[in-house]
């Protein structure tokens, strides 16, 4: 299967399969670290104070800076808001510990290419059991012997901003460690820092791990020629702020709404409706929108599961926050049957930097590399 999006490039004499594992000891050294730091220090100077901040330092790194600024925009630009916000959003989901934002977007895009192959290394499919997984992807690097070209776009690739968050995302935990301190001792830098990057990155990996293992049976969305193809990891919806429904992710990736219906639970989704109906996010693309996808097979028939209302305050052809219908109007989304049908009316806008602006770099940190 030929993929290409804007970034990555494997058209010409690329293999997904031929290359190795390499075990990276900084990456070993940060995981490990941050479980030792959190299971002595949380012991030692435990508190329900610290649990508190451990909670809630969780959700808006995940919800606002993993799942929103990094996925969702950054990533798949699937809505605009001010640029601003965008930073906060992106510096959020540096502070998860997987890595700065070059790290995040070359991760995901390398994966997300070799998975829509005929056929691709055991690495990016999850292939390897459990234990094996876990040690492949938090603490090794694959290297593939021809791996596709890829730039970044040139807006992100100039901006000081995330270069230098990308050369120092390890050391974005220390400003908050100090002020944790601060606050509330080494109880509250024990969850609040270590005991966060240690259950975010090792949550990020089981989920991505169930989310693209083989599963008996059809699936609802199918992308016909795919080496791996995303699986619903059910009940996590709220613990992953949406990020678990993943066959619609595959499906549908350039969509801002992951779960679709009311028993898929997608808090990232919440909040950015929240965030349109105060004018700070527009353009926001549902699977309507999105371009036709020949390779894109319906699998099992609409269930319950996937039926719902969309959420109230968003029009999907708003490009402007002014432009958005009131907070009393309703946009019911067509169900996931008919969304390929529809599509092929619609097109969106995509956010594309010129080719000529763009930067080769190969992201260097080291001390993240799992990807969605």
């Amino acid at each position: 299967m030929s993929y290409r999006n804007e970034r990555i490039d494997g058209s010409v004499r690329c293999d997904p399969c031929a290359g190795r594992l390499r075990w990276r000891p900084e990456k070993t050294a940060w995981y490990l670290g941050m479980w030792l730091g959190w299971l002595v220090g949380g012991v030692a100077y435990f508190s329900w104070q610290a649990v508190g901040v451990f909670l809630a330092f969780c959700a808006v790194t995940l919800c606002f800076g993993h799942s929103l600024g990094m996925h969702r925009l950054l990533i798949h630009r699937s809505f605009a808001c001010p640029a601003w916000m965008e930073r906060v959003g992106v510096y959020l989901g540096t502070l998860v510990g997987l890595g700065g934002p070059f790290t995040m977007m070359w991760t995901h895009d390398l994966r997300d290419w070799a998975q829509r192959q005929r056929h691709c290394h055991p690495f990016f499919g999850h292939r390897a059991p459990l234990w094996r997984d876990w040690w492949w992807q938090l603490h090794c690097r694959i290297e593939l012997d021809h791996p596709p070209a890829f730039r970044f776009p040139g807006e992100l690739a100039q901006s000081g901003f995330y270069r230098l968050l990308e050369r120092t995302a390890p050391l974005q935990q220390l400003p908050w460690a100090l002020l944790l301190f601060v606050l509330g001792g080494w109880g509250w830098v024990a969850w609040g820092i270590c005991g966060r990057v240690a259950t975010s990155m090792t949550g990020h990996w089981l989920v991505g791990h169930f989310a693209h293992r083989p599963r008996p049976g059809p699936l609802p969305w199918r992308v016909s020629g795919a080496a791996v193809q995303g699986v619903d990891v059910p009940f996590c919806g709220l613990v992953t702020f949406g990020e678990c429904w993943h066959n619609n992710h595959h499906a549908f990736p350039g969509s801002a709404r992951l779960g679709f219906g009311r028993r898929q639970a997608d808090p990232g989704w919440w909040v950015l409706t929240a965030l349109a109906r105060f004018g700070l996010a527009w353009d926001v693309k549902l699977p309507a929108d999105l371009p036709p996808r020949p390779e894109l097979v319906r699998g099992i028939p609409p269930t319950r599961l996937q039926r719902g209302r969309n959420c109230q305050g968003i029009r999907q052809s708003a490009s402007r926050p002014s432009e958005r219908s009131g907070p009393g109007a309703c946009l019911r989304q067509p169900p996931p049957a008919a969304i390929v049908e529809t599509a092929k009316q619609r097109r969106p806008v995509l956010c594309q930097a010129s080719s000529s602006s763009r930067s080769s770099t190969r992201p260097t940190t080291a001390h993240a590399g799992i990807g969605s």
